[in-house]
């Protein structure tokens, strides 16, 4: 990602995250999240940990990540809602990405996803806000913008999900 797109995203994520309500955020990761996982149902189950090309990411490691970055993220936010620190960036390679099906990483998703949308619709929407989370690419944001980013996530990643159907 180049510096300029960078500074595009966190100009999304920063305008958006302020004018949209925590509702209207959930509604975006929401349908973004549908387009994930029509994405991942396009690719055949019987190839879903089959990487379409040497050095690439399987739908099941594509899954993988999704599933780890939403924890990481997810728990992030609940943490600065809850008057804590945001906590530090997780280990990547020490996700989980033993073969599941679909069906599997989609149920531990949905659970991670309702746990935190169901806190955020719980909070006061004005608060902590100077609070933040880091990220290696946008920098520091606020949990209004790091819950719009997982859906910038899930899209990238749909997008490439789309790509290992196509490939596979």
């Amino acid at each position: 990602m180049t510096s300029e797109e960078s500074l595009r995203v966190r100009g999304y994520l920063t305008a958006q995250g302020a004018k949209l309500s925590p509702e209207q955020i959930i509604g975006k990761v929401q349908e973004a999240m549908a387009q994930l996982r029509q994405a991942a149902a396009a690719v055949p189950p019987a190839r879903f940990t089959e990487p379409p090309a040497a050095g690439e990411w399987s739908a099941n490691e594509v899954m993988a990540h999704v599933v780890e970055a939403g924890r990481h993220f997810g728990d992030a936010i609940v943490r600065i809602l809850d008057g804590q620190a945001p906590g530090a960036p997780r280990d990547a390679a020490a996700r989980d990405t033993r073969p599941r099906p679909l069906e599997e990483w989609w149920a531990l998703l949905e659970r991670d996803r309702t746990a935190l949308f169901q806190r955020v619709r719980s909070a006061p929407p004005m608060a902590r806000l100077e609070a933040t989370i880091p990220h290696p690419f946008f920098g520091a944001l606020n949990w209004r913008e790091t819950l719009l980013f997982m859906r910038l996530h899930d899209l990238d990643h749909a997008g490439q999900l789309t790509q290992v159907a196509g490939a596979l």
